[in-house]
């Protein structure tokens, strides 16, 4: 994958199709390539150029040491757009990836020509912030937890009981899941980044238009805190996905590929 210089580090990228620019931002501890499973095929094929990167802290991009803050994605980001000449461009973004979305539409409109803002939030409620505590305290003790034990949970925390209840789904995402490595491996920097903070007040100021997608069974992103976050922006719609958990991307991807499309198709 290529290369591209940006805040001082080097993000790996990939570019495919031709048309108007949409670029995928990822969530948490994940490689881009995850959207080249079902999104970006898809748009593609409707005449979309579309753009995929890895994060600070997913190799092959620069894995810098040091506790990550949302303002540095912020800035890796923007560098991107910039860099590679994106102009205003359509945005796609997962979890963490949609808080960087949000950040983008917040302080460089001028770049952003509508965000699709996929298990988003804005603010933590008293669960997540629990969550997020109990990660980073992990983060920070010498504890090792087998990848097997690290698999079983975290199918647990993304995927919807529908596929959880699947024993022939679950042979494969299980196995999935651990070949993934230990999360001491998986950028380590990313669990402090700040998704706590309430930002609905500062959500109110967004000038371009915003769907946020939801997933029923969404345990890391609930609907209900990315319903707020469709409430606070000013033209923002919001889609709930049944039958699908925090990767609901790849649970129900017809399904979220349809509202992706259509809503791009608007604007």
């Amino acid at each position: 994958m290529p290369m591209i210089g940006t805040n001082g580090i080097q993000l790996s990228y990939q570019r495919a199709g031709s048309g108007d620019p949409v670029l995928f931002i990822m969530g948490s501890g994940a490689s881009g390539r995850m959207w080249t499973m079902h999104q970006t095929p898809a748009l593609v094929r409707l005449g979309y150029e579309c753009i995929t990167f890895d994060n600070r802290g997913i190799a092959p991009s620069d894995t810098p040491p040091g506790r990550y803050r949302l303002d540095d994605l912020l800035a890796d980001t923007k560098g991107l757009i910039d860099g590679l000449g994106l102009g205003r461009c359509h945005l796609v973004g997962m979890s963490l990836g949609a808080l960087v979305a949000q950040e983008l539409a917040l302080h460089h409109p001028e770049t952003v020509r509508s965000a699709v803002l996929i298990a988003t939030r804005g603010r933590a409620d008293v669960m997540r912030a629990a969550l997020r505590r109990a990660e980073r305290a992990l983060a920070e003790s010498d504890v090792r937890l087998p990848p097997e034990y690290e698999a079983v949970v975290d199918v647990c925390q993304m995927l919807s009981p529908a596929t959880l209840n699947d024993d022939d789904a679950m042979s494969t995402w299980l196995d999935v899941f651990e070949l993934a490595g230990d999360r001491e491996k998986r950028a380590a920097g990313q669990a402090w980044v700040d998704l706590e903070s309430d930002r609905r007040a500062l959500l109110r100021t967004v000038t371009v238009p915003c769907r946020v997608i939801a997933f029923t069974d969404d345990l890391m992103t609930p609907p209900h805190l990315g319903a707020e976050v469709a409430e606070a922006i000013p033209d923002c719609d919001y889609a709930e996905v049944a039958g699908a958990g925090h990767l609901g991307i790849l649970e129900r991807p017809a399904e979220v590929n349809e509202l992706i499309s259509a809503f791009l198709e608007k604007h």
